[in-house]
């Protein structure tokens, strides 16, 4: 059931990232809900893979490559939904290969084994890995405006711009899922620093680190917004740097403990 539903997962997300890479190219013309639809069904294939690989009989499952499909999941779930407020469908071409490859790799490399956690870890874990998948959505959304700043720069105004909408829109959503991730990575600390016994000890010291001086990036980000008017080229600059310490923190850690050490 596992292989099913991982292998249907990943075809259907691959058909609507290749799909949507065509449609932003100009080759082909289809109603947007279609690309939707294909994104829907692979997520619901997703959803039964995920619960087969997470619900072990001696607990949960939080492997690396587990929590990695979890991620993509959750990130496939939000642009999804953004979707059908905005004109967002260009991301599909990011967020669905990167869910199709994220379901095969727990697939190759085998379930991981389950362990049981308290009521307050769960907390944490479910709020920091939330707090990822929207910065995440953040990051792919600065790489899609940072596109549309160069084609608009150069007068470029079909294929990729066409299909997006205005400027100022992308930036506001850009803004609000800072906003949003922001929020869900500062509960996530404080959860942390509650319900375990020392965030600085020896396997918990460089997430702690990295995630602390990435709060203190998106916040700069977010003062300077307020502050100063940052838009644009800084706006995804920081974004970026601030997504790819997080990165650094979320599974930097965890990639040497398990897969190197």
């Amino acid at each position: 059931m596992l292989a099913i539903s991982t292998l249907v997962a990943v075809m259907l997300y691959s058909a609507a990232g290749t799909l949507q890479w065509q449609v932003m190219r100009g080759r082909r013309q289809q109603p947007r809900h279609f690309n939707q639809l294909l994104g829907l069904l692979g997520l619901c294939s997703h959803t039964l893979a995920l619960y087969i690989v997470l619900h072990q009989p001696n607990g949960i499952n939080l492997s690396f490559f587990s929590v990695s499909s979890l991620i993509s999941w959750l990130v496939a779930s939000i642009v999804l939904l953004s979707s059908l407020r905005q004109n967002v469908d260009n991301l599909f071409i990011g967020v669905f290969p990167m869910a199709a490859i994220a379901a095969l790799a727990t697939l190759v490399t085998g379930v991981g084994e389950g362990k049981v956690y308290t009521g307050g870890v769960i907390a944490h874990i479910l709020l920091s890995i939330l707090a990822y998948s929207i910065f995440t959505v953040a990051t792919l959304q600065a790489i899609l405006l940072s596109r549309q700043i160069v084609a608009l720069k150069q007068h470029h105004t079909r294929g990729l711009v066409s299909s997006l909408p205005p400027l100022q829109t992308m930036e506001c959503l850009l803004f609000e899922m800072v906003w949003t991730g922001l929020v869900l990575l500062t509960a996530s600390m404080v959860t942390g620093f509650i319900f375990f016994d020392d965030l600085f000890a020896q396997h918990l010291v460089h997430k702690t680190a990295f995630s602390i001086c990435a709060w203190c990036l998106y916040a700069t980000l977010l003062f300077g917004r307020i502050s100063f008017g940052w838009r644009s080229n800084t706006a995804v600059r920081w974004t970026i740097a601030s997504f790819i310490t997080l990165a650094l923190g979320f599974f930097g850690s965890k990639l040497v403990i398990e897969l190197l050490m």
